[in-house]
Parts: C-alpha cells; sequence; structure tokens
C-alpha cells in the first residue's frame, strides 16, 4: 500500500455525481458503486435497530432522518447489479432487501520499486506475510456493539494528497491489488492522530505496510494507518478523536515519507474521502474529492417504503 513515484497515471475524472452524492446528514456520502457506501432504509424508527447481513458480514445500523439506514462497505471486487441485504430475526433471515451497485472504472497506476523484494517476496517474505494477513483478516473483521464517534471524519494528517483511492496498480509492470486506501503525503515525524474515538486492535510492523496501528470505531467501522515513523499508542487503549497516534513515516513499502490511511466498512475497504465533511473536502478540491463519485452517477440512497 502507498504513494509511490508514479510513472504514468491514466485518470477517468473526480467530478461529483449529484444523483450520488445526495446522502442524510451525519452519514457518509452515498456512492453505490465497488469500493464505495451504500445507504439503504431498513427500517421506519423508532423501535430497535435491525441487524443486517452483507455477503456473510454484519452492517452498521443508524438511525438516521426517522429511520434506521444501513451504511454498507461495497467491496471493490463487488460486481455491479442487483445486490440485497438480509435482515435477520434471532439467527435467521426475516427479510430481504434489494439494491443495486453501479459501476466504476478507477485510475491506473504504473510504479517502478527499486526494491524487488516488495515486488516479487522471498518465500520467507511470503511466510511472514501470509501471518500478517492473518491478523490483519481478523482486524478488519471486527464488529463491537458501542456506537461509532459520528461516521463524518476528520483527516488524520497534514499534507498533499499523493495517491487517490482504488487506483489499478502496477508495480514495475505487474498487475498488484487495487490501492484500498488515500495516501497523504508529509514529511517524516508529521503527527497522525485519530479521525473520530475509537480503540486500538492491533499494531505492528508488517512488510508491506511498515510500522502501523488498526483503531476501531464500532459497528464494524475499522481505520487502518500504515508506513508510520513511531507509533504512540499500544494495543487496548481508547484513543479521543484529534488524539496523536504516532507519526509520518516511510517504513514497509515506499519510496518517500507518507501516510496510507483506510477506511473499513462491514469487512471492506471503502473509499476514505467519502467520511470527511464538505469544508475538509473544498481544502483540496482535486485531491479530496472521492474516487468513488467519478464517471457516471449511479444509484441513489434506498429510501424507506410506505
Amino acid at each position: 500500500m502507498g504513494c509511490f513515484r508514479i510513472l504514468f497515471a491514466l485518470t477517468s475524472g473526480l467530478a461529483l455525481a449529484p444523483s450520488m452524492a445526495a446522502s442524510q446528514e451525519g452519514l457518509p456520502l452515498s456512492a453505490p458503486v465497488p469500493g464505495g457506501v451504500a445507504i439503504v432504509c431498513v427500517g421506519r424508527a423508532p423501535g430497535p435497530a435491525p441487524q443486517v447481513m452483507f455477503e456473510g458480514q454484519r452492517v452498521l445500523v443508524t438511525r438516521a432522518g426517522g429511520a434506521w439506514q444501513a451504511v454498507v462497505g461495497l467491496p471493490l471486487a463487488l460486481k455491479p447489479g442487483a445486490h440485497e441485504l438480509e435482515v435477520l430475526q434471532g439467527e435467521k433471515t426475516e427479510r430481504t432487501i434489494p439494491f443495486r451497485v453501479g459501476a466504476r472504472e478507477y485510475d491506473r497506476q504504473y510504479v517502478t520499486l527499486a526494491n524487488r523484494r516488495q515486488v516479487e517476496p522471498e518465500p520467507d517474505d511470503l511466510r511472514r506475510i501470509a501471518r500478517e494477513q492473518q491478523v490483519l483478516v481478523r482486524a478488519f473483521s471486527t464488529f463491537s456493539d458501542f456506537e461509532p464517534d459520528g461516521l463524518i471524519f476528520d483527516l488524520p494528517s497534514t499534507g498533499r494528497i499523493s495517491g487517490g483511492f482504488g487506483s489499478r496498480r502496477f508495480f514495475n509492470n505487474e498487475p498488484r491489488l487495487p490501492h484500498s486506501g488515500l495516501d497523504i503525503a508529509a514529511p517524516e515525524g508529521t503527527p497522525i492522530t485519530a479521525p473520530a474515538a475509537g480503540r486500538v486492535i492491533e499494531t505492528g510492523d508488517y512488510f508491506f505496510n511498515g510500522l502501523s496501528v488498526v483503531l476501531d470505531h464500532g459497528q464494524g467501522v475499522i481505520t487502518m494507518y500504515n508506513h508510520m515513523s513511531r507509533i504512540d499508542v499500544v494495543k487496548g487503549v481508547r484513543v479521543a478523536r484529534g488524539e496523536t497516534i504516532g507519526m509520518v513515516g516511510k517504513t514497509g513499502r515506499v519510496t518517500g515519507p507518507h501516510l496510507h490511511w483506510s477506511v473499513s466498512l462491514n469487512n471492506a475497504r471503502v473509499d476514505p474521502a467519502l467520511f470527511l465533511s464538505n469544508e475538509t473536502r473544498k481544502q483540496d478540491a482535486a485531491g479530496l474529492q472521492p474516487a468513488a463519485l467519478g464517471g457516471a452517477a449511479g444509484p441513489a440512497p434506498v429510501p424507506c417504503e410506505g
């Protein structure tokens, strides 16, 4: 993950699509495309929040606009078309709610790395990567019952937006997984702060990610911070919005100091820019426009019936 020296980028435009951007106050922007967020009404309030599942993962449900809204993370690998949420009664599916996912073609990035092991890891590296992947899978699968500290985030660090979400990456002309976060280029030692209150569920030094912290914000909302020069928190502690968790660095697979910031919903990495306030996005009109909103407009949030 991270920001690299980009030799060539094929861009597809980051203009906001108004019918996709509409969302309830206090919720992330609605962008029902792979790598985006679908806002789906799952019931009228008041009354208990329904339990909702998508592709085997528990989904965040929050009250907004007099209704219960499911805030669904859509994996980058998800196929466009018809999908459905499961609303549970106990352990059984009580009903399903259909929604549609539009198409989104993300940019391409061609990157040259001098360290060949970061493109073709050696056998010992692969064993280490597999162990680390198991740790991160458990972290991203976490679903805690406590309520998030809002779903509008602050930027975790200051700097230039140097890498957008979702880009299809080619390292030394070899295809790799899409970029699963937002890169903020900043001098080494620049503070990294929690974008919302949360609990530290993992810290570590990873082959690709370098020094990293993972925060649990509640209800399946997980954020990760990579390539740090220093970690200032320990596993298990709670952090407040704006509290320093570490410093920007250049550890792991990088070519310069920066922060790679990932946001995950129901174990799907989604575009962090969807969670920023309008005021924050206006600070950098080009770099902070959500990549998931590029291209043609897609389906609007699913309204409540009745």
